[in-house]
């Protein structure tokens, strides 16, 4: 098928008493937000036939892995990460699972018959900057006009996922892109049901704090 894939401050007061001696050093704020790393899919939710793939983690990590099956495609997803760095991106991650060890180094929703999915979590330095990121697309993958029409897709609040938010879903493949807080998320399933899916979808979008 075509493809539609705090900086904690650390206060420090010097106080001048008599002796001279230094007030305690506050503790670090807590952070506000879940990390990428964090907020993609979990191994304890998906389906138990799948196995986790090595290339799971931070985003350079997976771009590592795909260097050594298909540069090209490893090449593709840099490029795109880089862009996602140039509209504000910090950090990325990402998590794979699948039945088969060749669908982990595959391009992402690749037409197949094997079970996989995949889970990538963008976090921006605001949220306007991850609006904007979704308004353009993630990792190859365009966000729909918001009148565009197509059998299987769906765009805003119908998604169940906020008005910043797609889903599309054929006899294959479903994919979901959002835009939660300063988070852009995708999920890409692959020859697995409808109810795993939303079920992901929940899992990972209550953690886009």
């Amino acid at each position: 098928m075509s493809r539609f894939i705090s900086i904690l401050t650390l206060g420090v007061v010097l106080v001048a008493c008599q002796n001279t001696a230094s007030a305690p050093k506050p503790s670090p704020s807590p952070s506000l937000h879940n990390t990428a790393l964090t907020a993609v899919l979990q191994p304890g939710e998906i389906p138990q036939s799948l196995s986790k793939c090595p290339g799971s983690g931070p985003i350079a990590g997976y771009i590592t892995a795909l260097q050594g099956s298909d540069l090209a495609l490893a090449t593709r997803i840099s490029d795109q990460w880089q862009r996602l760095r140039a509209k504000g991106a910090l950090d990325a991650a990402i998590s794979l699972f699948a039945y088969d060890p060749n669908a982990c180094t595959a391009e992402l929703a690749a037409s197949s018959k094997t079970k996989s999915v995949a889970s990538f979590v963008a976090v921006f330095g605001d949220e306007g900057q991850a609006e904007r990121a979704w308004g353009s697309g993630l990792l190859g993958f365009i966000t729909p006009a918001p009148d565009q029409l197509a059998p299987g897709l769906l765009r805003g609040t119908g998604t169940g996922l906020g008005p910043s938010s797609w889903t599309y879903t054929s006899t294959e493949v479903r994919l979901a892109c959002w835009r939660r807080s300063v988070f852009l998320s995708l999920v890409v399933f692959t020859n697995l049901d409808s109810a795993a899916f939303r079920a992901v979808t929940a899992a990972i979008d209550a953690r886009l704090n």
